[in-house]
């Protein structure tokens, strides 16, 4: 299992592959992708104020037909539990996508140097 953070998922929906790594490509191929709730609302939030176009219904449904993401539930207590010890950042979206993926114990693919600093299972 692999999680994508807001960016790579926007980025992966435009068809904006020539940014990731060989290595993030070949973990999108040959893994489950996943996402937290959390991009969805992050998602919302850019399409509200106005920095993308689409909204998380229309990017998170072609992203899985194309990919077959899918969006990872857990518990809202054991994430924020999770997440209330990322303390590197005040960026609640940041928190709770790096506490989701924490929590699974899983890779993350994100472009962010910040959260690649803090969440040695990052990926780009």
């Amino acid at each position: 299992m692999v999680f994508i953070d807001t960016h790579i998922a926007i980025w992966l929906y435009n068809g904006n592959t020539q940014m990731l790594s060989a290595k993030g490509k070949r973990a999108l191929e040959t893994s489950d992708i996943r996402v937290t709730p959390m991009v969805k609302l992050e998602i919302e939030y850019l399409y509200e104020i106005g920095k993308i176009k689409k909204g998380p219904d229309e990017i998170l449904s072609a992203l899985s037909d194309s990919i077959d993401l899918r969006i990872d539930d857990i518990p809202l207590t054991d994430l924020v539990e999770t997440a209330i010890g990322e303390k590197w950042t005040r960026d609640p979206f940041d928190r709770m996508i790096v506490g989701h993926a924490k929590k699974r114990n899983a890779v993350l693919i994100s472009a962010d140097h910040n959260i690649a600093k803090h969440y040695k299972k990052t990926m780009i």
